[in-house]
């Protein structure tokens, strides 16, 4: 059984984000700063950043644990937190609700087709929830019933989204490997929302 929880140790984190120690692992930074910095931040820095987000109160994100094991990452923060999300042309806001916004899933090989990304972001849901978000977004992709690469899928697609209580609220200008990336959300405020 998966256990989600907030994505606070380090150690844990870098195990799920960077387990070979690539010089040029994301770190799931993309969106939470800005292109610039994205750049200029390499190797250690970006570790080192990452490190700062989970010693800071509110943790960037969630892990799933198997056991004792970390297994999976799902990176959600406020939207009003992610300096490249905010100015984005091709993902612009819906409205000025503070809504949390879930940008990026990995799951261990070992660990993939066994429920870990429904889980994650069921507990990314629970976690904005208890941080007092009105409600939490996603952009996945939706793969049309084709296949997608990997790389691609790192967004989440469409049915784990509607499968997780969120609507699809509009297409995005965003792709990822060439198809559609939506704009979904769950408003946490209905009595309904706890699906």
């Amino acid at each position: 059984m998966v256990i989600v929880r907030p994505a606070s140790h380090f150690d844990d984190v870098a195990s799920i984000l960077n387990p070979s120690g690539n010089e040029r692992a994301c770190w799931c930074l993309a969106y939470r700063v800005t292109a610039a910095e994205y750049s200029a931040l390499r190797g250690e820095a970006r570790a080192e950043r990452v490190r700062g987000l989970c010693a800071d109160e509110s943790a960037p994100g969630v892990l799933a644990y198997d056991g004792a094991t970390p297994v999976g990452w799902c990176g959600v923060s406020p939207r009003s937190s992610m300096e490249r999300l905010k100015r984005s042309r091709t993902m612009p806001p819906l409205d000025d609700l503070a809504v949390w916004s879930v940008v990026c899933f990995v799951v261990r090989s070992s660990h993939r087709g066994q429920g870990v990304s429904a889980a994650l972001l069921a507990g990314a849901v629970d976690y904005a929830r208890s941080c007092g978000a009105p409600a939490v977004e996603g952009y996945p992709v939706d793969p049309e019933g084709a296949r997608i690469s990997s790389s691609a899928a790192h967004v989440g697609m469409t049915s784990l989204f509607e499968a997780a209580g969120f609507e699809r609220v509009r297409p995005t200008e965003a792709r990822a490997d060439r198809r559609v990336r939506w704009l979904m959300r769950r408003d946490l405020r209905r009595p309904d929302a706890g699906v």
